[in-house]
């Protein structure tokens, strides 16, 4: 590896380098999708994936965790189970049984739409956003727009890992956005 960097510091994102594996062509023809399969298999590699984005938050900078669909789902359990707070999922268009929010955006291969229970927070709850990559921004840009519209407080937004040449950071300047591993 060596060299590798990330807002989590060096070893970190070493760390997540050298457990994450590229399979070109997926989902579709031109992108190189990041497999992190290898990084949620192995438990220490994994706890200190969690420890760090509760180290970089602090155990009481938040009340609730966020998981996008779908491996941020298994981010967000974790991290939730760690501090002890609760865990919402924000899923694909359809997949909630109550009343929802829903925001619709663009992926780097085609468009989507996200949905929160409407009833999902307090007023004022503050919310971690987790996330295992982010591309273009726009999964992370509906997903704290659902947030806040659901009435909680973006309290942060951390990814496994930032692919900063698709400049998604660029459309959250006004958000505190955590990356262990940027490429």
């Amino acid at each position: 590896m060596g060299g590798a960097t990330g807002d989590g510091g060096a070893v970190i994102a070493e760390l997540v380098a050298g457990h994450v594996l590229d399979v070109p062509d997926f989902p579709q023809p031109g992108v190189m999708f990041k497999d992190l399969t290898p990084l949620f298999a192995d438990g220490e590699a994994f706890r200190s994936v969690v420890d760090s984005i509760v180290d970089h938050h602090g155990p009481d900078g938040f009340d609730t965790v966020v998981g996008i669909e779908a491996r941020g789902f298994v981010l967000a359990a974790a991290v939730a189970y760690a501090t002890g707070v609760g865990v919402v999922p924000v899923r694909k268009a359809g997949k909630l049984p109550r009343e929802t929010v829903e925001a619709s955006y663009r992926l780097e291969y085609g468009e989507a739409t996200l949905q929160l229970h409407a009833d999902a927070f307090t007023a004022g709850e503050r919310v971690l956003v987790l996330d295992d990559v982010l591309a273009t921004g726009g999964t992370a840009e509906a997903t704290l727009r659902l947030v806040e519209e659901a009435g909680g407080v973006v309290a942060g937004l951390s990814v496994v890992i930032e692919l900063s040449f698709l400049k998604g950071r660029e459309k959250l300047t006004d958000r505190s956005v955590h990356a262990l591993l940027t490429l």
